[in-house]
């Protein structure tokens, strides 16, 4: 069955041309209309398009002269008349998409990559080409670009690294390598790779499909690192595929696969008798084919070290063995060790489960040294008398020169230890002697240093401590412990204890210390000695007759006798003074001058007095040189005040250069400056405008009047009390005579004047009323 309309799809390998089958016209049945019926085909009910196509493709990369026939689009619309016109909208459309607007073929203008965009989505209209009016209305259809094999693979994480225990199990994983292909894994195989191993065989594998490296057995101490090199290829890894490389560098690590071994089956060191204790006396090395701690070994001694003289130890740096002595050597005891040591892996094995070791025999020799002298015993203990004579043998010394020379022995005295010299010793057989007189008491112990040294060789010195112990004889007196200062009371008791006495020896004798006290004066008037039978005794008084003014200080010898061998002894003078006591016995004064005192009081009472005296004269002068200059208060506060003032007033001025005195021009000119002027004998608080004052009289002075002025502005004065004041005038003469200035003095005696009238003149006054009041009443009583 033929249908009347024709979808053509074109390529750069084939042209075909679609024909409707039965089958066809069921799959595009829905897209095509129908206008005439074919034999024994239905009739469709729904013509609404006249467009018929499928999906359009076109392959990517594809070159050539000219632009390349994508598809053709066709109507039934088109009946060959030119009226029709063919548009296409959407991606790529007249950029890269062309469409030939009379026919309907679509063109690719550019060159296509399916990885950059792998299909487009256009829209198909058919427009009338007068009016641009659409006939149809538009359609969807997609252009697909077709993949071609032009992407090899590639491993974008490599190079890459792993690493794997040796001796591993056969298949084990080391790591796993992955490769990525651009084109289309859809359409055939141009993504479908296949992995292969170009350089590594045959000790990895890897697997075909996944690119897991698989590993084959391997020592690590045969070869640590492999570079092994994959490829990946695509197309199934069939020929014409594209293909990538990657590299795998694979590292063994180290297990404890190998046991220590010494470099030498015996080893033979030779040590001076001499070396010193820790010191190293040779080193022995197992080396480890392994690494890291599979490598370190702990070295021991097993046997043939029965004296405990080495001891071995590892270094850390270079893992040997250093040998070292825990005990001195001694050529002439022992001259060779032959001794079994071990290097053990201080990390198990993994596989067995033991450590590995190896052992090795070393030889000791031991070389014979010159050595020092060797003292019989390190320390000497002698003892002698402090009496002992000069050149007395003190005791002996001994050192002997162990090597085979046997070579002789010298000794001397290190003077360092002897500064004094107070010993001396004989060279050749090692005899010490008394140098110097010896004085227990000064120096109890004497500890030299004696040295000895080979005649042959003097390098070699030894040396050895002597203790001297000076033993005591008797040859001090004994003498009182202390400064003794004793105290009688003139009205003490017979009998009285006046003071406890005991004694002090230098001499220090095995059985102990044992004096006896007697008075040198054996029938002395005034005193006694008690023996309080631990050596001390006690001095008593005989008689109660002691007085300051016969004598007021006795001197008491006493001696003292030890129990040594001969007895020593000495005369010691005990002071006492006669002093006066309390009732109780407690000493006040000891001073004669207290008792000429007739009222029997002490010397320092008097001073006390005296001193008293002399500060309250002092207190007195004062007050009264105080009271001198003192100032007479403004207030008077009785009358007796006012009639004993005395007042001068014939004071003579100083003339012309007396810049103090008083201005007779204020006399003339009584108002002053604008008839004010202030009181000088207190500061008022408010100011007040004085009353316009009189002026003088013809001659310029006028006194009586300027002196009622004054008054009557101390009367009215409203910022103070009346305060009395004084006022000097320099009038010439010898005489005054005016009266009283006092505002308070009235021409009727005192006993007939009444204060009463002061409280009537207000608040200000009432205090002065109060005053005056208080000294009538007074008077009264």
């Amino acid at each position: 069955c033929h249908t009347h309309l024709t979808l053509r799809l074109h390529s750069s390998v084939l042209s075909v041309l679609f024909a409707c089958t039965s089958s066809n016209l069921q799959m595009v049945s829905a897209m095509i209309p129908r206008n005439r019926p074919s034999e024994g085909q239905r009739i469709l009910s729904r013509a609404k398009r006249g467009w018929v196509w499928n999906q359009m493709f076109v392959l990517e990369e594809f070159s050539g002269p000219d632009p390349i026939l994508v598809g053709r689009l066709h109507t039934d619309l088109d009946m060959g008349n030119k009226n029709i016109k063919y548009v296409l909208a959407g991606e790529g459309a007249g950029t890269i998409f062309a469409i030939n607007e009379r026919t309907g073929d679509i063109h690719a203008m550019k060159r296509l990559d399916r990885e950059e965009k792998a299909e487009y989505t256009l829209t198909a209209q058919v427009i009338d080409r007068d009016t641009d009016k659409p006939l149809e209305p538009p359609s969807e259809f997609i252009i697909k670009v077709q993949d071609i094999n032009d992407n090899p693979p590639q491993f974008i994480e490599g190079p890459y690294k792993g690493s794997v225990p040796e001796m591993s199990q056969v298949g084990t994983s080391v790591t796993r390598v992955t490769a990525t292909d651009a084109d289309d894994p859809v359409y055939g195989n141009s993504a479908k790779l296949v992995y292969s191993i170009l350089e590594g065989q045959p000790y990895f594998s890897i697997d075909q499909t996944t690119g897991k490296v698989a590993l084959a057995g391997m020592d690590r101490e045969m070869r640590e690192e492999y570079l092994v090199v994959i490829q990946a290829k695509d197309m199934g890894g069939h020929m014409g595929g594209l293909s990538g490389t990657t590299t795998v560098t694979v590292t063994l690590t180290d297990i404890n696969d190998n046991p220590p071994k010494f470099t030498k089956g015996s080893f033979e060191f030779t040590i001076p008798e001499d070396l010193g204790i820790g010191k190293p006396g040779g080193r022995v090395k197992a080396n480890d084919r392994d690494i890291g701690e599979n490598a370190k070994s702990a070295y021991s001694i097993i046997g043939g070290d029965e004296r405990d003289i080495f001891e071995i130890v590892t270094d850390a740096q270079t893992q040997e063995g250093i040998l070292r002595l825990k005990k001195p050597l001694d050529f002439e005891s022992k001259k060779s060790y032959n001794l079994t040591v071990v290097a053990t892996n201080i990390r198990a094995d993994s596989i067995t489960g033991g450590p590995y070791m190896d052992q090795t025999m070393v030889k000791i020799i031991v070389e014979d040294a010159d050595e020092p002298p060797v003292f019989t015993k390190s320390t000497y203990l002698f003892d002698v008398h402090e009496n002992a004579a000069i050149n007395t043998v003190i005791g002996a010394v001994a050192a002997r020169d162990q090597d085979a020379t046997h070579s002789q022995v010298r000794y001397f005295i290190d003077r360092h230890t002897d500064l004094e010299r107070q010993f001396n010793i004989n060279v050749d057989d090692g005899k010490i002697t008394l140098a110097k007189p010896l004085d227990r008491e000064t120096d109890m112990w004497h500890n030299i240093t004696v040295t000895a040294t080979e005649v042959r060789n003097h390098s070699q010195i030894s040396r050895a401590t002597v203790a001297i112990k000076v033993l005591d004889i008797n040859d001090n007196a004994p003498e009182f412990a202390s400064e003794y200062e004793a105290f009688l009371c003139e009205n003490g008791k017979p009998g009285q204890v006046i003071q406890t006495i005991s004694a002090v020896d230098k001499d220090n004798p095995s059985q102990g210390h044992m004096f006896h006290y007697r008075l040198e004066m054996l029938n002395n008037p005034n005193f006694t000695i008690k023996n309080n039978l631990d050596n001390s005794i006690s001095i008593l008084a005989k008689h109660d007759s002691f007085r300051r003014q016969k004598q007021d200080t006795y001197l008491l010898p006493i001696v003292v006798t030890d129990d040594g061998e001969p007895p020593m002894s000495s005369t010691n003078t005990l002071t006492i003074q006669v002093c006066s006591c309390s009732r109780e016995g407690n000493v006040q004064s000891c001073n004669v001058e207290a008792f000429v005192l007739p009222i029997g009081l002490s010397m320092g009472a008097l001073i006390a007095i005296l001193a008293c005296i002399i500060l309250l004269l002092v207190i007195v002068v004062l007050y009264v040189t105080l009271r001198r200059h003192k100032n007479e208060p403004l207030i008077i506060k009785d009358d007796e005040d006012v009639r004993e003032n005395i007042i001068r007033y014939d004071d003579e001025g100083g003339g012309e250069e007396d810049t103090e005195a008083f201005d007779i021009a204020t006399l003339q000119n009584p108002d002053g400056i604008s008839g004010y002027l202030p009181r000088k004998d207190i500061k008022p608080d408010l100011q007040f405008m004085p009353r316009q004052g009189q002026h003088s009289g013809p001659n310029g002075v006028d006194v009586d009047e300027f002196i009622n002025v004054r008054l009557h502005e101390a009367d009215n004065d409203p910022t103070a009390p009346p305060y009395d004041s004084i006022q000097i005038y320099g009038y010439e003469g010898r005489g005054s005579i005016a009266g009283s200035l006092s505002s308070l003095e009235t021409a009727s005696s005192d006993s007939d004047q009444n204060y009463d009238y002061l409280r009537e003149w207000g608040p200000r006054f009432r205090r002065l009323g109060e005053l005056y009041s208080v000294g009538e009443s007074d008077k009264e009583t």
